[in-house]
């Protein structure tokens, strides 16, 4: 075994201890049992699903002790291998497919492990994740990264971009289509650029001047600001009267799935991608009369993560764009105020 540290040293690992404060701790660098492998940690994103824990109060943290080691965005290279490990080798690079499963399940047999009928586990959530300098990982959620992806990349396609990905493949955009995409934070931003790399003329839709304008780069053709206009009107003027072919919601903000499933034309699609809330549709007039195609899109599979990576390689997907800045370990905090100020597109931690 190869390791790129001394047996017996510490490690730096970000926790958030409540009201919005991230602390960095000394903690072991970990060993590999059977089946896992160390990855020496390169990059790390973060993700607005983190901002519920990040904000979470101090009184309902348990010792620090106990808290898990956040982020579900974790590239790096194997540093250590564990007994019985085939599938990788010391100095790998690799993304982390963030979920454990039963492995036996129907759902597990197809790479959804994150879908486990028995029992799952979230890297970055219920287990450590890659907010610090080494992590301990099953060897079986070790995707390869290809040779011309860098970290930062890498980090952003094994969660949020890799879920617009997929989600917008659910809708499968030509180049005949229109699609509106609502909310441009990260996961919005990069359905935007995928739409628009796939053929389809996107309107993307949000409330910051600031993210608007990324979309522009990112190959939207129209913005619209939906702080200063009815969206359904000018949806539908964009698009003669009938509607987007397809709209996205990646906002989870009840009032924007309405206004998604509303600026969809007769026959169209729409998916859902935003977590959290409850929504009240009027099913009849709103989705059974317009014949509409209903999904919900949820991360991706182990092959997907490959997948994702594979075509921002060979699409040459406009990554440096999507992601604004970048962090050490040591700034996370910054890190993450910068990211709610909502000036941002992409944030990554570089370890």
């Amino acid at each position: 075994m190869a390791t790129h540290y001394e047996e017996g040293s510490n490690m730096k690992a970000l926790y958030f201890t409540g009201d919005s404060i991230v602390g960095l701790s000394e903690t072991d660098v970990p060993s590999p049992g059977k089946g896992e492998v160390v990855l020496q940690m390169k990059a790390s994103g973060v993700c607005g699903s983190d901002l519920k824990n990040f904000r979470a109060p101090k009184s309902e943290k348990v010792a620090l002790g106990d808290l898990k080691v956040p982020g579900h965005e974790p590239v790096g290279i194997v540093s250590e291998l564990g007994e019985g490990v085939t599938n990788v080798s010391v100095g790998d690079r690799i993304m982390m497919h963030h979920y454990t499963g039963c492995l036996q399940c129907s759902m597990c047999l197809i790479g959804y492990t994150q879908m486990c009928l028995v029992h799952h586990e979230v890297y970055g959530s219920t287990a450590h994740g890659g907010h610090q300098e080494y992590m301990l990982v099953p060897a079986y959620t070790c995707i390869p990264m290809p040779d011309e992806l860098d970290f930062a990349a890498a980090a952003a396609c094994s969660c949020g971009t890799g879920t617009a990905f997929h989600a917008v493949k659910r809708i499968q955009p030509t180049g005949l289509d229109t699609v509106a995409i609502f909310g441009q934070g990260p996961v919005g931003l990069s359905a935007t650029m995928f739409a628009a790399q796939m053929g389809a003329r996107v309107i993307a839709v949000d409330i910051s001047p600031y993210r608007l304008r990324l979309a522009e780069e990112l190959g939207a053709d129209e913005v619209i600001n939906s702080s200063d206009m009815n969206v359904e009107e000018a949806i539908r003027e964009i698009t003669g009267g009938e509607g987007a072919d397809s709209t996205l919601d990646a906002t989870g903000i009840p009032e924007v799935r309405i206004q998604a499933v509303d600026s969809a034309k007769y026959w169209g699609k729409v998916c859902f991608v935003g977590e959290g809330n409850t929504t009240t549709f009027d099913v009849s007039p709103q989705i059974i009369h317009k014949q509409l195609t209903i999904l919900g899109s949820w991360t991706f599979s182990q092959a997907g993560l490959a997948e994702v990576a594979k075509f921002v390689v060979e699409r040459k997907s406009p990554m440096d764009k999507l992601i604004t800045h970048k962090y050490d370990l040591g700034r996370a905090q910054e890190a993450y105020e910068t990211f709610i100020s909502g000036e941002t597109g992409k944030v990554i931690l570089e370890i």
